[in-house]
């Protein structure tokens, strides 16, 4: 089949939505589209309904036929596309004749560091670690909170009520957020009820209390950051991250977390230069050259 090198397509898709870019191969986006969630773990046929809404947008935006979006190269960062099965499906569902299908951390790393070699933190709802070091990536964690999410928003708010069952317990010391979100619950048990059915959206609506809290001085809150820290730090140390790399910190949490890492990791702390659809765009772009 014949292949453009007019055009690229991005993709970046999850819980909350899946977004598009339609550029050419020098980066320059002609259009763009966002659409409903994407999680191709939690519903595929739902997913590739949304995201085939929304590429769709995007080409009748960019005015180009379908013939030539199909010849165009396209990089999809996609949450739930964790294994080779799952990432194949995706790719065999979808209308190009050259894809690359992976889940959203190579997108949201490549997007942050903007291509250049350096560590990504990304501490939100949910969590992963990345290094980029030449042609070579690697990545811990972001396996979802029942395995993984180490330092993530819904990490710490779980913790947190297991600080609280453990101070009931007499496990555990007392504080005024523990006081705080007793009084809110009511009961332990409400709180233990809560915890049984949250989702990690639900659970992180708790953690910017924690983040406030530790600011102040909270001692619980203060344990609860500086054991994520302490997570974020091995993790950089178990993918092979010297002192003189580059950090980015993003998400809700990921910034914080710079009062509590060793010195040596925040030396050299960068800001996000992009986002996770510009992630795809730029690995899209990587795949057109070949």
């Amino acid at each position: 089949m014949t292949r453009t090198d007019t055009y690229v397509v991005g993709v970046d898709g999850g819980a909350t939505g899946c977004r598009v870019a339609i550029a050419r191969t020098d980066g320059t986006v002609v259009a763009g589209a966002e659409g409903a969630e994407a999680n191709v773990a939690s519903d595929f046929d739902k997913a590739l309904k949304h995201l085939s809404e929304a590429i769709e947008t995007a080409r009748a935006k960019a005015g180009i036929d379908a013939r030539t979006l199909a010849a165009s190269p396209a990089w999809f960062g996609l949450a739930g596309a964790i294994d080779a099965a799952t990432c194949d499906r995706v790719a065999a569902a979808l209308p190009f004749d050259t894809v690359r299908v992976t889940d959203d951390r190579p997108t949201g790393m490549t997007g942050a560091l903007g291509g250049r070699d350096g560590c990504l933190v990304a501490t939100g709802t949910g969590s992963f670690l990345g290094r980029q070091a030449g042609t070579e990536r690697f990545f811990v964690g972001g396996w979802g909170l029942q395995l993984s999410d180490q330092a993530s928003g819904a990490w710490l708010a779980r913790n947190l009520l297991r600080a609280l069952v453990d101070h009931h317990d007499n496990m555990g010391p007392d504080s005024a957020l523990l006081q705080d979100v007793l009084a809110e619950f009511g009961t332990v048990a409400a709180a233990v009820f809560f915890s049984l059915r949250a989702t990690p959206t639900e659970f992180a609506r708790l953690a910017p209390r924690i983040v406030a809290a530790a600011k102040d001085g909270d001692p619980v809150a203060r344990r609860l950051m500086q054991e994520g820290a302490d997570w974020v730090a091995e993790g950089l140390n178990a993918m092979g991250a010297s002192d003189a790399e580059a950090v980015c910190l993003i998400g809700g949490i990921g910034p914080h977390y710079a009062d509590y890492l060793p010195p040596a990791l925040t030396r050299n702390l960068l800001e996000p230069r992009g986002t996770s659809l510009d992630g795809a765009v730029l690995l899209a772009r990587e795949l057109a050259a070949g």
